[in-house]
């Protein structure tokens, strides 16, 4: 080979390697950023189905005083019942 062959193949050579490298890149940052957006993607989805029963617990915390209340109330007409039948017999 010719002095000029060789450092033509020589440039050649650093060219491919350089193609060779960006490629390797880019394919490393598509990945990462792939699996950085899927990551966020599931946290996201997981913290809504959170919130979602976060917000179902308050519902049914909220009606529990309710509740509570109405039972009272029902416990003292069964009192009122009683006192009434005891009056009578």
């Amino acid at each position: 080979m010719k002095m000029s062959q060789r450092i033509y193949m020589k440039g050649l050579n650093m060219s491919n390697d350089i193609i060779i490298s960006l490629l390797a890149l880019v394919g490393t940052l598509s990945g990462t950023f792939g699996g950085i957006l899927t990551s966020s993607k599931l946290t996201a989805y997981r913290i809504r189905k959170l919130e979602e029963k976060v917000d179902m617990h308050n519902n049914f915390a909220q009606s529990i005083p309710i509740i509570e209340e109405k039972i009272k109330v029902i416990n003292h007409r069964i009192e009122d019942l009683e006192r009434g039948k005891e009056h009578e017999i």
